[in-house]
């Protein structure tokens, strides 16, 4: 596992832009395409917006690109909730990506459990059995979730299925996720989170007893492609 400290978040935002620039051209490369899942969130937001500055923008082949999400709350496409609308907004409405190469975790008249399977199906059709992301972006809660995967829900448990859909009691509203057995299938993951509010939980993550009901990031494994940026405030 490779901990990147920054001390300064514009270092940190410009240092992620690069991680995804040289990795697309890596996969494009090897397979000819890119299939990455995003995360929202306002860090997420920062590297988009950099992404979408002529300075990055030039040096993408976005008609390569394949955009999925990591996770989603259920609302439309057109609410402020939504990460699609976010990502929409600071990066795919600047750039020259193909529209039919993006795939929202989020569709009209139809309940997120139908969806999820839907979804599945999505990435299948894309990745094939093996389901292996080129690059997947996380980020990390202050109690330590990460992508749709809160502390003490039953998707924590999931072994089988690639993408689920349930009701987070706490939020009021349901949730669609990628899977922990899914994320760890991919190649690349990047996690980004900073901040002293998350001091706590990224010392229980990397250094405490391994618990991932109570800190779910730790479902993720640290391996080879395993890259984590934060900063002086969380790192402590």
């Amino acid at each position: 596992m490779n901990i990147t400290v920054f001390d300064d978040l514009d270092k940190l935002y410009k240092k992620a832009a690069d991680t995804f620039v040289d990795l697309s051209k890596k996969s494009i490369q090897k397979n000819n395409r890119f299939v990455v899942a995003l995360s929202g969130g306002s860090s997420p937001k920062a590297i988009f917006k950099l992404l979408a500055t002529e300075e990055y923008s030039e040096k993408i082949e976005w008609n390569k690109v394949y955009f999925f999400w990591v996770d989603e709350r259920w609302v439309s496409l057109d609410d402020e909730k939504s990460n699609a609308k976010m990502t929409f907004e600071s990066l795919f409405d600047q750039v020259p990506v193909n529209k039919e190469q993006i795939f929202p975790m989020y569709q009209d008249g139809i309940s997120p459990e139908d969806y999820a399977k839907e979804y599945e199906q999505k990435i299948r059709n894309i990745l094939g059995n093996e389901g292996i992301f080129d690059f997947i972006l996380l980020g990390m809660g202050d109690d330590g979730h990460t992508a749709s995967l809160f502390p003490g829900e039953n998707v924590l448990e999931e072994k089988e299925k690639w993408v689920s859909a349930y009701y987070l009691k706490p939020q009021d509203m349901f949730r669609i996720t990628l899977t922990a057995p899914l994320i760890n299938k991919a190649e690349n993951i990047l996690v980004v989170a900073f901040g002293g509010s998350k001091k706590h939980a990224l010392n229980e993550v990397l250094n405490g007893e391994y618990n991932p009901a109570l800190y779910p990031l730790q479902l993720i494994d640290k391996k080879e492609g395993f890259q984590f940026f934060t900063d002086e405030k969380a790192k402590g």
